[in-house]
């Protein structure tokens, strides 16, 4: 279904997008008769320009309402106005509530690119940036050889899956013309949105920080005119009407062509012609090693192109990538969870060595030191933001986003530490020092010992729940349809056991450190801290194993992530793996020593932080791979435009300096 459009807010400007100019059309900035028009109709428009829908259905294929006013249940005005560029007249268009789409006929497409002109004209945008783009597939052998062009931009989706991920809510699904509209002054630039799409739709520009996408030039809908794409399309490709209407001397209205992601995932709302007879295989010309093969019902399903051979590459330097700042929170995050829950509850169960740290002037430092990883790590995050300072934006979209649920869930966590902390100071020996010594007072005569420390155990719970839920919700964000290579239970599998086994790192090296200090034995807690390290590793390296079988198997987007993970990567991804395993080997031999033999040896100790120096390192590595190696279900590019192979080459000599090139800056 469809999700319910939100209450158009009067900050919508420039056909939804945002800008307070819709291009060099000057919407809005026409006069005529002292008022403002939404949109200026040339006096010699041309009869094709013009929307020209008289009948239409009652529902789309969906089974959705196509009358958007009757799938909302009336619950929205009809003529409300858009409010483009803060103009509030209202469009004349009869059929304004009525979800609208494109259609693309692929057999007429010469990929002149007129299209992408005309709607970068419109909305002003720089070289690097395009909203709708031509991209296309090839195949066969001469003198048979055939290449069709796809243009694609927003589909305005039926079920907008940038609308449900974006935790701003800058997006709006309208019950205007169904457009799903996005307002950049409202996004922070987080990007995610550009992770659930499957068609590359929403475009974040690294220069200004901000998500920006067609907007189905609601404008020139509004006085009965067609978006201008389709208006300069010299082919007669393009066209654009109410949804499930076929264009004139059109026969087909197809959900997909060769190179279009699977329509299920967000049902989107553009229509195909496609007749002309193509190569049973069908390859991109752009650097992603996905091709499409025909299968006995005739549609073409993504496999993998095996463009680089099979030879195994390291590029270690290629595993930095501007996705750093979310490698370095999920692991500080993951790690301070771990480390607070074993700390904390091994206290609370009374285990051997915790509970007695819990009360050694130390358990406060320790808890610190996990607010200060979730500190670090959500101050990386927000760097990340292409407008950092608009981060307290994140929690606008609860309902729906797991990007929300999860800055909530994180906030909680933080708080809850705090807190913690807070009513965990009286009873600290070192802060009961300090306090005498500022105040002359001993604090326990002053609050209840009894008192803070119910409230302190309350808080610890608290702060387990938040970390709980933010980790859940960490890992539904990356359950995406659109990354294929991601949307697995592995996702899950890592990042709990990255919680166990840095988590018990963090804190056994701590609680060990402490009691060896005052004397104490710390065999007990090696023996769970080891235990639950290896746990970690075992959990991490199973759900490596089952990703790997699936991924290798499969013919799809993920398929060919594995493919470049054991190619391009190849040796990098078996030094990971090979150091993973030899971890969990070293690391169950040393917890079995624990258990056999009396006490701590050096030998043990020295191997424990062989264990711990190695796991950092798979850590990162593994979760620079994680982001590096997934290629979204994207529309497939050209040779030069689009393109990821030619824009890296085009960095490496220096091409991408020129604006004009159109390679985006390698910044967030």
């Amino acid at each position: 279904m469809m999700a319910t459009p939100q209450t158009v807010e009067t900050k919508t400007a420039a056909g939804g997008c945002g800008k307070p100019e819709c291009g060099s059309g000057g919407c809005g900035s026409k006069k005529d008769s002292g008022e403002r028009k939404i949109w200026e109709i040339r006096t010699e428009e041309q009869v094709y320009a013009f929307l020209n829908d008289k009948t239409m259905a009652d529902s789309n294929r969906y089974g959705q309402k196509i009358d958007l006013i009757a799938h909302t249940e009336n619950k929205l005005p009809v003529g409300r106005s858009m409010f483009i560029n803060e103009n509030p007249a209202v469009g004349t268009n009869p059929n304004r509530n009525k979800q609208h789409g494109f259609f693309f006929t692929a057999d007429n497409c010469i990929g002149c690119h007129a299209c992408e002109a005309a709607c970068s004209e419109k909305n002003d945008n720089p070289a690097h940036l395009a909203f709708r783009s031509v991209g296309y597939v090839e195949g066969g052998s001469f003198p048979d050889y055939k290449r069709m062009n796809i243009s694609m931009a927003c589909n305005h989706c039926d079920d907008p899956v940038c609308l449900k991920g974006c935790p701003t809510r800058a997006y709006t699904k309208h019950v205007e013309y169904g457009a799903v509209l996005q307002d950049p002054e409202t996004c922070f630039g987080c990007g995610y949105c550009t992770w659930v799409c499957p068609y590359n739709a929403p475009q974040l520009d690294p220069v200004k920080g901000q998500v920006s996408k067609c907007n189905m030039c609601v404008d020139r809908l509004e006085v009965g005119l067609k978006p201008a794409c389709v208006a300069a399309c010299v082919g007669n490709a393009l066209d654009f009407g109410v949804i499930e209407n076929i264009p004139a001397n059109r026969e087909q209205a197809r959900v997909e062509i060769p190179g279009f992601p699977s329509p299920e995932i967000t049902r989107p709302n553009i229509r195909f012609q496609q007749l002309k007879q193509m190569p049973d295989e069908l390859t991109r010309t752009d650097s992603m090693p996905v091709k499409y093969h025909k299968d006995a019902a005739g549609r073409y399903r993504p496999t993998i192109d095996q463009k680089q051979g099979r030879t195994k590459h390291w590029n270690l330097a290629r595993l930095s990538s501007r996705e750093n700042p979310l490698v370095l929170f999920t692991l500080s995050a993951q790690a301070a969870a771990g480390a607070f829950a074993l700390a904390f509850l091994g206290a609370q169960a009374g285990l051997s060595g915790f509970a007695g740290f819990a009360q050694s002037a130390l358990y406060v430092p320790l808890v610190m030191l996990c607010f200060a990883m979730v500190a670090f790590g959500l101050f990386m995050s927000t760097m990340h933001l292409g407008k950092p300072k608009r981060f307290y934006r994140g929690f606008n979209n609860l309902r729906h986003s797991p990007v929300s649920r999860e800055g909530l869930g994180i906030a909680i966590f933080m708080a809850g530490l705090g807190l913690h902390i807070t009513f965990s100071l009286p009873a600290n020996r070192i802060f009961q020092a300090l306090f005498s010594g500022v105040f002359g007072a001993d604090i326990n005569a002053l609050i209840a010992p009894t008192l803070t420390a119910s409230m302190a155990t309350g808080f610890g719970y608290f702060a387990l729940a938040g970390s709980a839920a933010g980790l859940y919700y960490m890992y539904r964000c990356y359950r995406i349809k659109a990354r294929p290579f991601w949307d697995h239970w592995q996702v899950g599998s890592a990042f709990a056991g990255t919680l166990l086994s840095l988590g018990s790192l963090v804190t056994g090296v701590v609680v060990a450190a402490t009691l060896a200090a005052s004397g104490e034995s710390f065999t007990a807690v090696l023996v769970v801290a080891a235990g639950l390290l290896c746990l970690g590793l075992l959990v991490e390296g199973i759900g490596h194993i089952a990703h790997g079988r699936a991924m290798s198997s499969a013919e799809h987007e993920g398929g060919a992530s594995h493919y470049v993970q054991t190619t391009t990567f190849g040796n990098t991804y078996l030094l990971r793996n090979g150091l993973l395993g030899l971890n969990l080997l070293l690391g169950s031999g040393l917890l079995l020593s624990l258990l056999l033999m009396p006490g701590v040896s050096v030998w043990q100790l020295l191997g424990l932080a062989l264990v711990g120096a190695v796991l950092l390192a798979t850590s990162v590595m593994g979760r620079a791979l994680f982001y590096i190696l997934v290629i979204p279900t994207t529309m497939p590019g050209a040779f030069f435009w689009k393109n990821k192979g030619f824009e890296q080459h085009a960095r490496d000599i220096g091409l991408a300096n020129m604006p004009q090139v159109g390679v985006a800056p390698l910044r967030h």
